[in-house]
């Protein structure tokens, strides 16, 4: 279940169906960013694609030399933008890919437009989602809710992009979800809806385990994200933002002109994939190893190129020996700036209080360790305020809840009201009343068990004692633990063994069907 993979065969059809010669790759700005996370401008130009196009541009030129290769996603203001160009092409032939499933009517509207027959044909390729790494995906959503119901046109866009996933994989799953979430009921209905309605996209392979989708609420674990992490691609994406796999660093002091915004993909970049997991302390030391194994590989100042074999060993070795100049430039940058803000931050000494917070029962020692870094005039006002919502999810309920003083603490610092508003508002999405989980303290004998066995032992990095519910979540899972009673299933089963195969989705966060030009539904692979 690789949708990397999935999403790059998905690509590579598409050039391959439109014959040889050169193209331009028309898109929209959602297939824009999918494109571009799986495949770099370079590799794409090996393909004979020479131009990149957006549809919605106003500005692009007559070109007949070029076949025209669309990638867009199935909406109305797409199809829209098609048919005003199929009625005055731009480009010699038209091969038209949908993201997602279009419908009969917006098909006849398209073959009506097509009045001069540049359309060669008409597919769809179910590459409705952004492939961040080869087991994880995302829609790049924000504001998909509105209290705790949906936004009905952001209902619609998860539903469709969970549906070309399960697609893409060749998935026609079971479904499961959080009985506490009427948010992943009905996205679970949804997709149950579009599953029965289009049986015959799903009609797979039967396999002896069937897969199994899971839909979850991130307000179930509203304490994970407000935690430190420390691994090279979480820090990444928490202290710098990492966005379709890239990085603004324009703000870092003293960047250089080449660097103000570079590309992490675990796809291209050797060292970022092996060392996408690993801890902080980790990295520095792989990146000493970079360093000095870049020193050793780099061309003598002083080489003389006397023979004809000299230099063309230089020619030879310098497209690699460049690509390792940008790598080492890239992730001693990056790591360099994390570490800047960590110290900057006092990242190591708060990260401490956050697994203190998230970890530990104890009240009297948590609330002491959150007052001596609120009077640290260093702590930034984001710290202060995610140190003050942990300790709020935490002690919610405690006897000697000391919230109000800690709000003053903020108020004396003069943390801005919208940031001080957001420690009520992270108890009313993610606190006891709303959780279907027993987050804070565990009612079950195994996980009390555990929990006490872990505190006689210790941890070896305290920075990281702190383990998500999801990991339990699918632990249960995996051994056929997972209660029906919190996560039934949608419609009849009787199936309760153990999975091997998921696919999940976390809710309130953030086979191919051909078709003629203008005919009725074609062949499906």
């Amino acid at each position: 279940m690789n949708v990397t993979l999935a999403v790059k065969q998905y690509i590579s059809k598409m050039i391959e169906n439109s014959g040889t010669g050169m193209k331009v790759l028309l898109m929209d700005r959602e297939t824009t960013s999918i494109v571009s996370v799986v495949y770099t401008q370079s590799e794409i130009l090996q393909k004979e694609v020479y131009l990149f196009e957006r549809i919605d541009s106003q500005s692009r030129d007559n070109m007949k030399h070029l076949k025209a290769i669309c990638f867009l996603r199935p909406t109305k203001e797409n199809v829209e933008h098609l048919i005003q160009e199929l009625r005055r092409p731009k480009y010699s032939v038209y091969f038209i890919y949908f993201s997602n499933v279009i419908s009969k009517s917006e098909i006849k509207a398209l073959a009506e437009a097509d009045e001069q027959e540049v359309v060669a044909e008409v597919q769809e390729f179910y590459g409705d989602f952004i492939a961040v790494n080869p087991h994880l995906f995302s829609l790049n959503l924000h504001g998909v809710a509105r209290g705790r119901s949906w936004e009905s046109s952001m209902l619609s866009r998860c539903t469709q992009g969970l549906t070309s996933v399960l697609l893409a994989l060749k998935k026609c799953p079971m479904i499961r979800y959080q009985l506490s979430s009427d948010m992943s009921k009905r996205l679970a209905e949804s997709v149950k809806q579009i599953i029965t309605k289009e049986y015959e996209l799903f009609d797979f392979r039967k396999t002896e385990v069937p897969p199994l989708l899971l839909i979850l609420d991130r307000s179930d674990d509203a304490i994970t994200p407000l935690l430190n992490q420390w691994t090279y691609q979480a820090m990444v994406h928490e202290l710098l933002g990492l966005n379709n796999n890239r990085i603004d660093l324009s703000r870092v002091p003293g960047i250089s002109k080449d660097l103000k915004e570079v590309v992490l993909s675990a796809e291209n970049d050797e060292f970022y994939a092996n060392n996408l997991y690993l801890n902080f302390g980790e990295i520095g030391t792989n990146i000493k190893n970079l360093m000095e194994d870049f020193q050793k590989k780099k061309p003598k100042g002083q080489q003389k190129l006397e023979s004809i074999s000299d230099m063309k060993a230089f020619v030879d070795n310098y497209p690699q020996f460049k690509k390792m100049s940008g790598t080492v430039s890239k992730h001693v940058t990056v790591v360099g700036e994390l570490s800047r803000l960590v110290s900057e931050r006092q990242l190591m000494e708060v990260s401490e209080v956050e697994q203190e917070l998230a970890c530990q029962n104890d009240h009297s020692n948590a609330q002491q360790s959150v007052r001596r870094l609120l009077q640290n005039p260093r702590l930034s006002e984001l710290d202060a305020v995610r140190l003050v919502m942990l300790y709020a999810l935490r002690y919610e309920r405690h006897s000697s809840n000391m919230l109000p003083a800690l709000m003053d603490e903020l108020s004396r610092r003069g943390v801005s009201e919208r940031h001080r508003k957001m420690v009520k508002s992270v108890v009313e999405y993610g606190g006891k009343r709303v959780r279907g989980s027993d987050l804070i303290t565990p009612t079950d004998a195994v996980a009390i068990t555990k929990q006490f066995f872990k505190g006689l032992s210790g941890v070896e990095n305290v920075y990281t004692q702190h383990q998500p519910l999801l990991h339990d979540t699918l632990d249960q899972l995996i051994k056929g633990r997972l209660k029906d009673s919190q996560f039934p299933y949608l419609g009849a089963s009787s199936l309760r063994d153990s999975f091997l195969e998921e696919v999940m989705s976390a809710t309130g966060q953030s086979g191919d069907r051909a078709q003629g030009s203008s005919g009725r539904h074609g062949n499906r692979r």
